[in-house]
């Protein structure tokens, strides 16, 4: 099977895109944190904007196999990956795409230290609790998007808040 690459800037008018993403947590002193990298400045879809770490799954790949390639290519860090939480779309007008989003809770099992960024894809990145939030909205997306929502969402369930119906 030939792999697809649906990077965020390459055509794909009128197509579905799968995207895997990681609520990547870490207690530091006790205080859950979320690890936000930042795109790169260089990116036309959403520069500058920090994001769930993750991508688009190739045809034919499993989400969780394309989520680990995603952070390994992106980060040289290997993760386990937990349970699905949160599930929301969006279009991505660069692409002409309509994006399905799945967001999985999970955590580093390569030394956090050792964190590489990807120049082309990422700048920066920070750890965030959730009273630290608004300090990663950027970029147009604040405390209204979905993303963000889910990030919250993520927080709650670790609180052990209960699920919606």
């Amino acid at each position: 099977m030939n792999a697809i690459s649906h990077d965020s800037e390459v055509p794909a008018i009128n197509q579905q895109v799968i995207t895997a993403c990681a609520f990547i947590h870490h207690a530091f002193d006790g205080v859950e944190k979320v690890f936000l990298p930042k795109r790169a400045a260089t990116k036309k879809f959403l520069p500058d904007v920090y994001e769930l770490p993750g991508g688009h799954i190739d045809f034919g790949e499993d989400p969780v196999a394309g989520l680990n390639r995603e952070i390994d290519e992106e980060f040289a860090m290997q993760v386990e990956v937990g349970d699905p939480f949160c599930v929301f779309t969006y279009t991505n007008d660069i692409k002409g795409s309509h994006s399905i989003e799945v967001i999985y809770f999970a955590r580093f099992v390569s030394d956090i230290s050792t964190i590489t960024l990807n120049p082309e894809d990422h700048s920066e990145y920070g750890w965030y609790s959730e009273d630290e939030l608004p300090e990663a909205y950027t970029g147009g997306k604040g405390s209204d998007d979905v993303e963000f929502a889910a990030v919250r969402r993520g927080f709650e369930l670790l609180r052990g808040q209960p699920l919606k119906f």
